[in-house]
């Protein structure tokens, strides 16, 4: 059978619906979030006197793409569930299958809605939110957050094929590594070994300042042994690398976050799994749009007796119950369980079965 694929009063009838009720959905969530977000940190906001322009326009401004992209696929389910289940409330939906709409042919203005929104996520994912966050974490760093500190031991990092840094470790308050040792390896020998007291980051200079430092090489068989009280030294670790919180991902481009991935894995940095984490969810999750539009429609389209409650609880629950798994799927990559392309996709492959499953047996 062929179907007409142009687009129709009809398609135009869902798709407004569809979009509209959407973007409701969105503004209504927003606006009480932002009033329970408020009253929860007024009193940091007054203490540290945040000034209202950076409240409206760098945090709450930038809050808002964070927040959509997390709940995209709670809008996107509990959408399809209440406007279709309002369809078929009105018998709309009976009309249709007997004007000679097939079921199928029913689901492509609801699949153009889909794929709108997959767009519009995707391009907030890869475009608009990593630069929001970057301002949204600045500001709590700065008004809500207490001052971070790295409290992490006998850091070990390749930072250079062959060249491996140890520190101790690393204060924030004055910038300054603490047993600071580097050590060049060609094959199974070691050719240099340099150690210091302290390694402190040069702002000016861009690089680092060791302090009392033991330069031991190593050729044909021969030792050389160089001291001194200060060496200047340019290393392609930074300052950066050790501020780098879990959610500093979250800032940066998809161009960047794949350096820092190659970059981490080179040095055996244990948080390249969340630099994975956010690569994958960032497609993932408009993808997303797609399977829940299918298990909505599926599941709304049928008239039911006592009205669009029932419909609309089921879909709540299974909404939240994706977003749940999705943020349950991460323990699988920090675990070792599976690897962070298969974990991270996992919660759509198990929904897209249910979606198949419910539009199989959804009356036609």
């Amino acid at each position: 059978m062929k179907y007409n694929f142009n687009i129709t009063i009809l398609d135009r009838y869902i798709i407004k619906k569809f979009i509209g009720t959407y973007f409701f959905a969105l503004l209504l969530i927003i606006g009480i979030v932002i009033i329970f977000d408020l009253s929860e940190k007024i009193d940091d906001f007054v203490d540290k006197e945040a000034p209202l322009n950076e409240i409206v326009f760098k945090y709450y401004a930038n809050f808002i793409p964070y927040f959509i992209n997390m709940f995209s696929p709670l809008f996107v389910f509990i959408t399809v569930i209440f406007f279709t289940s309002k369809l078929a409330a009105n018998s709309e939906i009976i009309a249709m299958l007997a004007g000679g709409i097939s079921f199928k042919r029913l689901m492509y203005p609801y699949f153009l809605s889909a794929f709108f929104i997959a767009v519009f996520s995707m391009l907030l994912n890869l475009f608009v939110i990593p630069p929001a966050n970057k301002g949204r974490l600045d500001f709590e760093n700065q008004y809500t957050k207490k001052q971070y500190q790295n409290t992490a031991r006998n850091m070990h990092y390749q930072i250079t094929p062959g060249t491996f840094m140890y520190v101790e470790s690393f204060s924030t308050y004055n910038n300054t590594a603490y047993k600071f040792t580097l050590e060049t390896i060609e094959g199974h020998r070691i050719k240099s070994k340099l150690s210091a007291e302290t390694a402190v980051w040069d702002s000016l200079k861009q690089g680092w300042k060791l302090h009392n430092y033991h330069l031991r090489s190593y050729t044909n068989n021969s030792e050389t042994i160089k001291t001194g009280k200060t060496l200047d030294t340019t290393l392609s670790i930074t300052i950066d690398d050790f501020y780098r919180r879990k959610n500093t991902v979250e800032t940066l481009s998809y161009p960047q976050l794949n350096r820092l991935i190659e970059t981490q894995k080179m040095r055996g940095d244990q948080m390249v799994l969340y630099a994975e984490i956010e690569k994958h969810t960032r497609f993932a999750i408009p993808f997303s749009a797609f399977i829940l539009t299918l298990m909505g429609v599926s599941l709304s389209s049928k008239k039911r007796r006592g009205g669009i409650g029932m419909n609309i609880g089921i879909g709540i629950a299974l909404s939240f119950s994706y977003i749940l798994f999705l943020r349950f799927s991460q323990m699988f990559v920090h675990t070792g369980t599976l690897p962070p392309g298969v974990a991270l996709w996992l919660p759509n492959v198990l929904y897209a079965c249910i979606a198949a499953f419910l539009y199989r047996i959804a009356p036609k």
